[in-house]
């Protein structure tokens, strides 16, 4: 029975094998993107101010279910390289049951105390109605959700990255098509961008399930098979994928922190502005978290078969690649500013001045954040969560915070812009240091 991450690996081999992943995540973020832009138009600035806000609560439902994902594949992925299927597929099999049961706690006491949620996001009176119907619809269908973020994950483990590129293609554009029916044909308003993006999960979650139910264990060798439920072994993926759950937190604490300066400096059009910006940021980084998350499954592997040379091109082409792209990437969001903002406005409107200025400042952390995203990925896939979550933490909280308390202070709105620039090029730093003083143990250079 072959394994899908036994490869001769090379740049070709690379990029063949992570394109899939990197396609899904465009294709996440377009869609995304969609929601956000049928919000604006069809329901008003408010409304997509008003998703901005709660959407800290969907970044801790990511956050929970991307750490099982990425620790659990880590582990997975070197038991897969040191032949050790059997116990590979009963510890993915006991991960998916836990991952689901969290969605099931998340969606249930999500519900019972929503208001508190909503305000406690940061919501204003103005904006929590859109704020409650976007979360409500939302929390119903986290144990759906969350399986879907699980699964994207391990088909790339299981080598069948391709699948997982096709049922979020077909997700996607049942996304797209529903946020038209529900937005302007029924006007169920922001209920619709809700439902329409957590419906368009459903079918993935379904496509992954027969998978790994039934056409894995003929062809494939990741699948369902008896659970082993080691409370170790669970811990352990928690611990490994803590850096994932950082940055999901973080993302969530620190949208909160835009929010209430832009609330304070701006108003509701500093909100509006600073979503469409993260809209962007999203999808301008799409390919590199893409390919992150495509290439630990490979490190993963060639880790625990002991396989030096494979490892050093993975991690030296790793770095090459996401280098020359974030240069690309900031070239690219510089000419192409305007145009994003008049997806989501007119551009005779307030928001669109503020946006466009803010966007070609925020655009600076392009430079920065690929090689940043690529460093946590690879601690991850060495199983080392601790360096990982450090690297992570640094970057989307532990500088953020202080440069966002006290560079408007002196800058104004232009301070806040700056903040992610800031916290990126600090970062890179620690993550050379990081780079440097393991790569002895874990021998990619």
């Amino acid at each position: 029975m072959s394994v899908g991450l036994d490869k001769k690996i090379s740049l070709k081999s690379i990029i063949l094998f992570t394109l899939p992943t990197m396609s899904t995540m465009v294709f996440l973020s377009l869609y995304t993107i969609v929601d956000g832009v049928f919000v604006s138009r069809y329901v008003g600035a408010d409304a997509l101010s008003a998703t901005n806000i709660v959407y800290p609560v969907i970044n801790f439902v990511l956050g929970c279910s991307i750490m099982m994902a990425t620790g659990g594949s880590a582990i997975v992925a070197k038991l897969l390289g040191e032949k050790k299927e059997q116990k590979a597929r009963s510890i993915f099999t006991s991960l998916t049951i836990i991952v689901f049961l969290i969605g099931i706690l998340i969606a249930v006491f999500g519900n019972l105390f929503i208001k508190n949620i909503i305000y406690l996001a940061g919501s204003t009176e103005e904006l929590y109605t859109h704020c409650y119907d976007y979360l409500s619809f939302t929390l119903y269908f986290v144990p759906i959700a969350i399986l879907k973020t699980y699964f994207d994950y391990f088909l790339v483990t299981a080598g069948r990255p391709g699948l997982g590129l096709l049922s979020g293609i077909i997700g996607g554009i049942i996304n797209m098509v529903l946020d038209y029916v529900f937005m302007v044909v029924l006007k169920l308003g922001v209920k619709g961008a809700a439902l329409a993006t957590q419906m368009g999960m459903i079918i993935p979650v379904l496509i992954a399930l027969a998978y790994f139910c039934y056409f894995s264990k003929k062809k494939g060798v990741l699948y369902f098979q008896k659970p082993e439920f080691q409370f170790n072994t669970i811990v352990k993926a928690c611990a490994n994928g803590s850096s994932e759950m950082v940055t999901q937190i973080s993302t969530g604490i620190t949208t909160y922190l835009f929010n209430i300066k832009m609330l304070q400096y701006i108003g509701v059009d500093g909100v509006g502005a600073i979503t469409i910006v993260l809209y962007a940021q999203f999808l301008l980084t799409s390919i590199i978290l893409g390919f992150s998350s495509g290439v630990a499954p490979l490190i993963s592997y060639n880790y625990g078969k002991n396989d030096k040379k494979s490892l050093k091109k993975l991690v030296k082409y790793g770095y090459g690649i996401v280098v020359l792209f974030c240069f690309f990437v900031f070239c690219f969001s510089e000419v192409i500013a305007p145009f994003i903002t008049m997806v989501f406005t007119d551009k005779t409107s307030t928001l669109y001045d503020i946006t466009v200025v803010g966007f070609r400042i925020f655009a600076i952390s392009f430079l920065f954040d690929g090689s940043n995203i690529f460093s946590s990925a690879l601690f991850t896939a060495f199983a080392n969560g601790k360096v990982s979550a450090f690297i992570s933490f640094m970057r989307s909280f532990g500088l953020f915070v202080p440069i966002i308390l006290l560079l408007p202070l002196f800058l104004g709105v232009v301070g806040i812009w700056l903040v992610v620039p800031i916290s990126e090029i600090c970062t890179i730093f620690i993550s050379i240091y990081c780079y440097k003083t393991f790569k002895n143990q874990y021998g990619y250079e």
